[in-house]
């Protein structure tokens, strides 16, 4: 419905046309909700699938696990897909299942604002302003790249860019390349640039563990047999699911019995690494697993080739065409790649929504992200995220997770629905009661404790500024599909338009108690 100033109402407004927010939009239809709009700043659906498009960017979880399972895909073409077939999986769930006429491409959100006295959220994009009953957030934690602040980077003569931002017009051919980090994305990056590169100088921070990557083509046969009898590609997701859940124990209660596999990741270093200098170098010091165990088979050969340079320091300093590391190590270089991640734990969406109280979301959380299962933040009625605080995971598919919470945010608006029904004329809210997040996150906490992403004595983009792990989920994913099967009306406050929320409290307060 449009207003007469030119702002459209929806019911709902999803926010990102990722794996979170296409899954929205396909939970949302076939709830029978049609009244609702995809807002994306891009110009193509995907999100990270999009956004990453370096050289060798691919999965790290296998094909049949990393795909809804409302959406099952018999023609993988290789047991971990590449970014251009999971890009396209994407596109094909956006059609198959009617998302289209939703998507409002080019949109990019520049702000969210609560209005309590009608109950909707105002929300301004780049191309015109919405008001929604409810928002759901799906815009990502890796969405927006993080460049670190290096002095004299500015005057760098040549080409710089980040690995989610990988510039197409360059070609790296004959050049000398440095890349700066030695994450997920770094690791593909590598073995796909040296070989045509000139020189590549690695500036390594902190080692990785690394396994190998047993990746194969699937079958012709294979996939004739998934499109004919579609339970065995279920099997075959069941079995990977239920190999992955039987691991979480020793990530979230026994981090000792992950000796083991740092002793096969150590000989996988070896295997391939022959000169001790560099073997030393490659090898971590922290427990496997506390920061996210990466795959390839082909990382540790590109490293020993002749052409490349591992400097196991950060970068420091850039003067002029000359990268300079922490320890003083020096590489003249014409290009400069940066695999340092996203703004995780600080998501700039956030500094974006403006609650009930006139406070940010990133007011809210600066002290660490807080929500209600995942989902649903203290001060900010019918707001949801997907992939919110403590939802990621260290060893398993986050489609799992995702799924999770599209069944918690159905269920949410099922509750308003009948709230408002009770209630007879006015819409319904429904804020997260600051006692139910404080309690949530207590007990997540509580967990986290003894998990090797907090005892294994790393620094990770798990941890925020003050050094608490609000990205992870400490428990298996079967764990968080029954925690949020349904809304908990206990858990919230419940107001109409007009009135407010109940028991309402000023919005330090709510922080303060949310943070316990």
């Amino acid at each position: 419905m449009d207003r007469r100033d030119g702002t459209r109402h929806v019911r709902v407004a999803v926010i990102g046309s990722g794996f979170g927010g296409l899954g929205a939009a396909v939970r949302l239809r076939r709830e029978g909700i049609t009244d609702f709009v995809v807002l994306e700043r891009a110009d193509t659906v995907g999100g990270t699938w999009r956004d990453n498009s370096y050289p060798g960017c691919a999965c790290d979880v296998p094909s049949h696990l990393y795909s809804f399972s409302f959406a099952p895909n018999p023609d993988w073409p290789r047991t971990f897909s590449g970014q251009r077939h999971i890009r396209a999986y994407l596109e094909h769930v956006a059609d198959r299942f009617g998302v289209r006429p939703h998507l409002r491409l080019g949109h990019e959100v520049r702000l969210m604002r609560w209005d309590g006295d009608a109950a909707h959220w105002e929300i301004e994009t780049s191309r015109g302003t919405f008001t929604a009953e409810v928002v759901v957030s799906a815009t990502g934690a890796l969405s927006d790249p993080k460049i670190p602040d290096i002095p004299g980077l500015d005057g760098f003569p040549g080409t710089v860019f980040h690995s989610a931002r990988w510039d197409h017009g360059f070609d790296p051919r004959g050049k000398r390349v440095a890349v700066v980090g030695t994450g997920a994305s770094a690791i593909q990056i590598v073995p796909a640039i040296q070989p045509d590169v000139a020189r590549l100088t690695l500036f390594q921070r902190t080692p990785p563990w690394v396994m190998p990557r047993v990746d194969r083509a699937i079958s012709p046969a294979e996939r004739a047999l998934h499109r004919a009898l579609p339970f065995t590609g279920a099997v075959r997701r069941g079995v990977l699911w239920g190999i992955r859940e039987l691991q979480v124990q020793a990530f979230t209660k026994r981090p000792d019995e992950l000796g083991l596999v740092e002793s096969l990741a150590k000989a996988n270093i070896a295997r391939a690494i022959k000169d001790p200098a560099l073997r030393a170098k490659l090898t971590p010091s922290y427990r496997i697993g506390c920061k996210r165990i990466l795959l390839s088979s082909s990382y540790y050969p590109a490293l020993a080739r002749p052409n490349v340079d591992l400097v196991a320091s950060g970068l420091a300093e850039v003067r002029g065409s000359t990268l300079v590391a922490a320890d003083g190590t020096e590489a003249e270089v014409d290009a400069v790649v940066f695999g340092t991640g996203f703004h995780v734990t600080d998501m700039p969406i956030a500094e974006r929504v403006v609650g009930e109280d006139g406070v940010t979301l990133a007011e809210s959380w600066k002290d660490g992200m807080a929500s209600l299962r995942g989902a649903t933040a203290v001060g900010f009625p019918n707001w949801m995220t997907i992939v919110g605080p403590n939802t990621g995971l260290g060893n398993s598919s986050m489609i799992l997770m995702i799924e999770s919470q599209l069944a918690y945010m159905a269920d949410y608006l099922r509750q308003l629905d009948g709230l408002a029904g009770r209630g007879g004329t006015g819409r319904a809210v429904l804020t997260p009661r600051p006692a139910a997040v404080a309690a949530w996150n207590r007990r997540v906490q509580e967990r986290m404790r003894r998990t090797v992403w907090n005892t294994g004595g790393c620094t990770s983009w798990y941890l925020d500024a003050g050094g608490r792990n609000t990205t992870i989920w400490p428990g298996t994913t079967g764990e968080f599909r029954r925690a949020t099967r349904q809304v908990d009306l206990a858990e919230y406050e419940v107001g109409r338009a007009g009135q407010g929320v109940p028991g309402q409290r000023a919005a330090t307060t709510r922080k303060k108690e949310a943070a316990r």
